[in-house]
C-alpha cells in the first residue's frame, strides 16, 4: 500500500514527495486531487484554457493546465517550498519561473473551477494561499451557477474586479485586452 496521509495530520514538502497519486499541500494540510473532475468541469477547464493560450501566443506568458505542480516559498527556497498547489490553469509571465517539476513561485493568473468537492477549498484556504503569495489575479469559475469571479490583488489584499454570467463576456483585472465570451465555457 502506498504512501497515503492523513487529513489531520500538519506535513512537510519532505512528506509530500513520498505520496503516491497527486496531493496538494496547503498550509501544512494534504487534499488529494486525484479524482478524476466532471465532464462539466473539464470542458470549462478546456474552453478557458484555448481561449488563454490563444491571447497569450505571442505575448511570452505561458498557460499550463493540471496536473501542474506550483511550488509556493515564503522565503523563496523552492527546493524545499511551504505550499504545492496545482491550479486547474495557471499563467506564467516569467519564463524563469518555469522548472521541469513546474512553477517556482506565484504565476501571474491562476484559474480554479469549482467541483462540489473542491468549492470550500478553493474558496477559503487557496483564495488565501493565493492571496499571501501574491498571485496578481485570480479567478473563480462555478459551472453550477454559470459564472465566473474575477479577483486581482490590490495592496496585498483581493478585490472582486467583477462577476461574469454566460451572457457576458469577461475582461482580466491586468490584460486589458483579454476578453472572453463565457456563452460556450458553460454550454454543458
Amino acid at each position: 500500500m502506498g504512501n497515503i496521509p492523513d487529513s489531520n495530520k500538519i506535513y512537510t514538502y519532505a512528506d509530500w514527495k513520498t505520496w503516491e497519486g497527486r496531493w496538494e499541500l496547503i498550509n501544512g494540510k494534504a487534499y488529494n486531487t486525484t479524482p478524476a473532475p466532471s465532464s462539466e468541469h473539464q470542458f470549462a477547464v478546456g474552453e478557458l484554457y484555448f481561449a488563454l493560450r490563444h491571447f497569450f501566443q505571442n505575448k511570452h506568458c505561458y498557460v499550463f493546465m493540471a496536473p501542474f505542480d506550483v511550488f509556493l516559498s515564503k522565503n523563496e527556497t523552492y527546493e524545499t517550498p511551504d505550499d504545492i498547489v496545482q491550479p486547474d490553469i495557471a499563467v506564467i509571465c516569467n519564463k524563469k519561473q518555469i522548472v521541469q517539476k513546474g512553477c517556482y513561485g506565484a504565476p501571474t493568473l491562476v484559474v480554479e473551477v469549482l467541483s462540489p468537492s473542491t468549492a470550500l477549498k478553493d474558496y477559503n484556504e487557496k483564495f488565501y494561499t493565493y492571496q499571501h503569495y501574491g498571485i496578481a489575479e485570480y479567478w473563480i469559475v462555478d459551472t453550477a451557477n454559470k459564472m465566473i469571479h474575477v479577483y486581482y490583488l490590490h495592496e496585498g489584499t483581493y478585490q472582486r474586479h467583477a462577476t461574469y454570467g454566460q451572457q457576458d463576456t469577461l475582461h482580466s483585472a491586468q490584460f486589458k485586452d483579454l476578453a472572453i465570451p463565457l456563452t460556450y465555457v458553460f454550454e454543458w
